[in-house]
């Protein structure tokens, strides 16, 4: 990035007090953490543009997060050795459950006592209670799931990290070699 910020500069030339505009490049600082263990098995389906409903099928998600801010007075944007816990409950969480998305226009979600019941069009599909994680999005998508994380880190961060300056963050989820979904965001 070349972001550059103008300062003026007073010089003093055989007694003429000259003001000098010069141009010094902006700092920028980022960590990323991209851990084998940032891992989630789970079980998803999409609603595609179309309104067709893809089969209740399984990923091993990888996640990746990049935080850009301003450096502490350790010299370090966010300590490593806290951060990386964090992000690996967050992945626990999701790990081995069905992905139900709870906003969708066209699914209807019937919570019951020890199942969840979703109805897609004149189909149902029911499971254990303890096997669904229920997730306010529209869809189960790469993407919308990187959101999903992203919004579960600036909580995390900001409960826990409070003199740190995250100015922006970036999540990555990837479901399987080589495709994956980001999220890019103001913290």
């Amino acid at each position: 990035m070349n972001n550059f910020i103008s300062r003026n500069i007073r010089l003093c030339l055989k007694g003429w007090m000259l003001l000098v505009n010069v141009a010094t490049m902006s700092r920028t600082f980022s960590i990323e953490v991209a851990k084998d263990y940032f891992n989630f098995a789970s079980a998803h389906f999409l609603i595609f543009a179309n309104g067709q409903r893809e089969p209740l099928h399984g990923h091993n998600y990888q996640v990746s997060v990049k935080l850009d801010g301003e450096l502490d007075r350790a010299g370090v944007v966010l300590d490593f050795i806290t951060f990386k816990p964090m992000i690996k409950r967050i992945c626990d969480a999701l790990d081995h459950r069905t992905l139900i998305q709870t906003k969708s226009p066209v699914l209807q979600v019937n919570r019951r006592a020890k199942e969840i019941e979703v109805r897609y069009r004149q189909q149902k599909i029911i499971l254990p209670k303890r096997d669904v994680l229920l997730l306010p999005l529209a869809n189960t998508s790469t993407e919308l799931l990187a959101e999903h994380v992203a919004n579960q880190i600036r909580r995390g961060v900001r409960q826990n990290f409070h003199s740190a300056k995250i100015r922006s963050l970036e999540v990555g989820v990837e479901e399987a070699r080589g495709q994956r979904g980001f999220y890019r965001g103001e913290f």
